[in-house]
């Protein structure tokens, strides 16, 4: 018996300790939150192939100023009317080589450079907001935790204020409706403690999904409510702005709008080309008869129907919009900063505030709560001190996490990436 027991135990033990991970809770700090969204984020993922594509595109626009070259080998059997039936082996190698078409080309080539700029600062402005919405998701979770442990304490408090009043009343010190009141407050806290605990469930599969994960399960955060820096200075709107990646983004979009208009208008000039072929052609198979050639080709199109014209007209629309698209982002980011800026300070200092006030209500409950023991105060200005108690631990705890989001959305303004915390 003894034996068995003992197999029992190792057995159990044993499963515990290899049970599978995907099935336990994780505990997650905010670095390794970060670390796993870098990896596992399929919108980030998708922005890094989308900067892959504009590297391929450079690649396949910087072919074209190398020479082309083709090999060709062909065999045929055939006759004329008056002629015996032949065969004609061929066998050869051309090559060409772009000399000139207008810097046509070269400005293509400039275009797929800056387009391949901007879809770089597509990749962090991406990285940007999954970080806003990575750190939003963390604060939350933070906060369903903490709220849960308080909602699990006003419920013990209410419950301690009904047995309270529920003694005076036995006592005849004190009416019905108190106790009534005292009753549906017991109620009204095991409600929001319920609550706090259904919202867990909708916090966690939020954070699941800034995580870049497919299936969800339970995760607890690790971390506190306060600051990173100190953001007492004054911020500089000007010089962030242009250091934002969205900024960055459509002045890349504009210079590539401006090489796109100039291989258009390259269109004009003709084409010269150098070619060259070598080869060996006869009547039998591995021909060793010797051709080649050495030659120039000029290409100049007279006439298209008005095409060149029309796609010079569209490009240079293309860029007049892409300048006029900077100024307006310019705009919007500085007032994006300054908005941020504005409710970071506002967030941090109404933490303060909120701090003040319930230090204050949890002064007063100490006070009030003797005295209505004593009979020295009425139930009414007793309830009253003591909801303001509960008001206050609620709005002190969602300052502190508003504070957390004001900061990741100014941190977002200036461009921080998943990678801001690493500076």
């Amino acid at each position: 018996m003894k034996i068995t027991l003992l197999f029992l135990t190792v057995f159990i033990t044993s499963y515990l300790l290899h049970i599978d991970p995907a099935y336990a809770g994780d505990t997650l700090t905010w670095e390794e939150c970060i670390c796993e969204a870098k990896e596992n984020h399929p919108d980030l993922i998708s922005a890094a192939e989308r900067v892959k594509q504009a590297k391929r595109d450079i690649e396949i626009d910087l072919s074209s100023i190398l020479p082309q070259v083709n090999s060709s080998a062909s065999g045929k059997r055939g006759r004329a009317s008056t002629a015996k039936t032949r065969n004609t082996y061929t066998y050869g190698v051309t090559g060409e080589q772009l000399v000139f078409d207008g810097f046509k080309t070269s400005s293509e080539v400039s275009n797929s450079f800056k387009i391949m700029k901007a879809v770089e600062y597509t990749y962090a402005v991406t990285s940007s907001n999954i970080r806003l919405n990575l750190r939003s998701a963390f604060t939350e979770l933070l906060k369903a935790q903490e709220l849960i442990t308080l909602t699990e304490d006003i419920v013990n408090r209410r419950k301690q204020n009904l047995e309270l009043v529920r003694l005076r009343f036995n006592a005849g010190r004190e009416h019905k409706g108190s106790l009534l009141t005292a009753e549906a407050d017991l109620a009204q806290a095991e409600f929001e403690a319920a609550q706090a605990e259904r919202n867990m469930s909708i916090v966690q599969r939020e954070l699941t999904k800034e995580l870049g994960r497919s299936v969800k399960k339970e995760i607890k955060a690790e971390g506190n409510f306060s600051l990173g820096v100190d953001y007492g200075a004054a911020a500089d709107f000007e010089r962030l702005a242009d250091e934002t990646p969205f900024l960055k983004e459509l002045i890349a979009r504009k210079e590539a709008a401006r090489y796109n208009l100039l291989s258009k208008e390259s269109d004009f000039f003709p084409q010269v080309y150098l070619n060259a072929s070598a080869g060996k052609t006869s009547k039998s198979f591995l021909p060793k008869n010797e051709e080649w050639s050495l030659g120039w080709a000029v290409s100049f199109p007279l006439f298209e129907g008005g095409s060149r014209i029309a796609e010079v007209s569209k490009a240079k629309s293309q860029y007049n919009q892409a300048k006029v698209d900077e100024r307006s982002g310019r705009d919007s980011v500085l007032v994006t900063l300054e908005s941020a800026w504005k409710n970071l300070q506002d967030g941090t200092a109404n933490v303060s505030v909120k701090n003040k006030f319930l230090e204050a209500a949890e002064e007063r409950s100490k006070i009030a709560s003797v005295q209505y023991e004593q009979g020295l105060i009425s139930f009414d200005n007793w309830i009253i001190i003591e909801n303001n108690l509960v008001d206050a631990k609620k709005e002190y705890l969602n300052a502190e996490a508003d504070m957390l989001i004001n900061e990741a959305y100014w941190i977002q303004a200036i461009g921080g990436t998943l990678d801001y915390d690493k500076h």
